[in-house]
């Protein structure tokens, strides 16, 4: 008799134990809950929980979207212009200061044009050049026109 009345106050105590630790986490839930909730009566908060939820899908549509769109553009960005190497020079020993120059304009895979100014007393000529993978394309550089590649290359204006 005596070892079913411990058993019993045992098995009292553990239920005890386990509905209090619920109660208070119940408590805890009901509490933030109410701080979540407050001023939103039922029907407010499923017209809200509702908004949430289409707001999120919308959310993740666009979010799509956007990582298809950097996609392209980190497809595409080899092809957009990016290196640009300027040099000024005198060509001519009968005019004073650089006003000639050459402009390299080249995108990721060094492929663009050479813009060739030619600046004398009695006029200014200006050349363009292709240039494929930084190199020659048809045409014969000269040295400050290689020299705005280089420029180009390196990042260096």
């Amino acid at each position: 008799m005596l070892l079913s009345f411990e058993l019993n106050l045992l098995i009292f105590l553990l239920i005890f134990t386990w509905l209090a630790g619920l109660t208070i986490l119940e408590i805890r839930f009901q509490r933030s809950f109410k701080k979540i909730t407050q001023g939103i009566s039922e029907k407010d908060l499923k017209t809200l929980l509702e908004d949430v939820l289409k707001k999120i899908q919308l959310t993740q549509k666009d979010s799509q979207k956007i990582f298809s769109e950097l996609e392209n553009i980190q497809k595409e960005n080899p092809l957009h212009l990016q290196k640009v190497g300027l040099v000024r020079y005198n060509p001519f020993s009968d005019t004073g200061g650089d006003q000639s120059f050459v402009l390299a304009i080249l995108d990721g895979k060094d492929d663009g044009v050479v813009i060739t100014s030619l600046h004398s007393r009695e006029q200014t000529r200006i050349f363009t050049k292709p240039v494929e993978k930084g190199k020659e394309s048809g045409y014969e550089f000269s040295k400050e026109e290689i020299e705005a590649i280089v420029r180009a290359k390196k990042g260096k204006r």
